[in-house]
């Protein structure tokens, strides 16, 4: 049934996505006895919201129980509940209610993302992390080979990946490509000294000319879609030095027009060398006589100024 123009989503809940809604019963469990989700994607933050939940948990309890998997020697992973749990430390709490569930590596990814990834103050870095985390894990998830047909299951689509969340299958790659940003740009999305749609560009390239784009960005301010446009249609052609980048970063700011070129080639220079003179000799003495004529203009500007 398509949806009628007008009419809300409906975002799957925490506790569906959970799978634990009127299924499960919690249990008190001790705080020592659980570890943090390996490479957990979403921050921590000791923020207004914290304080929020504090309060809400020191008036009210924590009413959501915290989802966990048994890791082995009496202890557990948190999948999801780490903010949760973070506030009830802060509150001096040893135990918070848990509901514990077996489950495999891939099967807690997606739990994990699922359960965070409809909070609407994430950063672009904590979605292009969790996504990716999503990808990575349902593509494993569906990589098993089906004993009736001998075939490997396809793997899973991008709008598959963010529609239980809400998120367009185009959203969902275009946060995924921000993984392949160094450190520093991915900070500058955050910070939103990029743009998404710059910063998805940038992403497609060498890691190596990113450094470079970050020192410029870094001194120069931002950079617009249309100069990271003609910068990889310029990598497209050959390799590029800094200096060259540069050059055409500034060339390509809006509103500026592009500096001239003035050039000769080797053939018009031969007409005023001898043929054995090679293009080193040649530049050695355009460059000598280009330094006296500067001198000549220097001191004539200064007898000039002495009438």
């Amino acid at each position: 049934m398509k949806t009628r123009a007008g009419q809300k989503i409906r975002l799957t809940s925490v506790e569906e996505l959970l799978g634990v809604a009127n299924e499960e019963s919690a249990m008190d469990l001790e705080i020592a006895k659980i570890r943090p989700f390996k490479d957990h994607p979403f921050k921590v933050l000791d923020d207004e919201k914290m304080q929020d939940l504090m309060e809400s948990i020191r008036i009210n309890g924590i009413l959501s129980p915290v989802l966990v998997r048994p890791i082995g020697n009496d202890t557990y992973e948190m999948v999801s509940g780490h903010r949760r749990m973070h506030a009830a430390m802060m509150l001096g709490m040893d135990t918070v209610p848990a509901i514990i569930r077996e489950m495999t590596d891939d099967e807690a990814v997606v739990k994990m993302v699922d359960a965070n990834i409809q909070r609407e103050e994430l950063l672009p870095s904590e979605k292009a992390f969790a996504f990716k985390m999503k990808m990575d894990a349902m593509s494993r998830q569906g990589m098993r080979t089906d004993l009736t047909l001998g075939h490997d299951v396809p793997k899973w689509s991008h709008e598959e990946i963010g529609k239980e969340s809400g998120f367009s299958g185009r959203q969902v790659k275009r946060y995924i490509r921000l993984t392949e940003l160094i450190p520093e740009l991915l900070d500058y999305v955050d910070q939103k000294r990029i743009q998404l749609t710059v910063a998805v560009e940038i992403s497609y390239i060498d890691q190596e000319v990113q450094k470079w784009l970050f020192e410029y960005i870094k001194d120069n301010g931002v950079v617009k879609l249309n100069q990271i446009t003609l910068l990889r249609t310029q990598l497209q052609t050959g390799a590029i030095t800094q200096a060259k980048m540069i050059m055409l970063l500034n060339d390509s700011q809006p509103g500026k027009a592009p500096s001239s070129k003035l050039t000769f080639t080797e053939k018009k220079l031969r007409e005023y060398f001898p043929a054995t003179y090679t293009t080193t000799e040649m530049r050695n003495i355009i460059e000598d006589l280009l330094q006296d004529w500067k001198e000549h203009q220097e001191i004539d500007v200064s007898e000039d100024e002495e009438v």
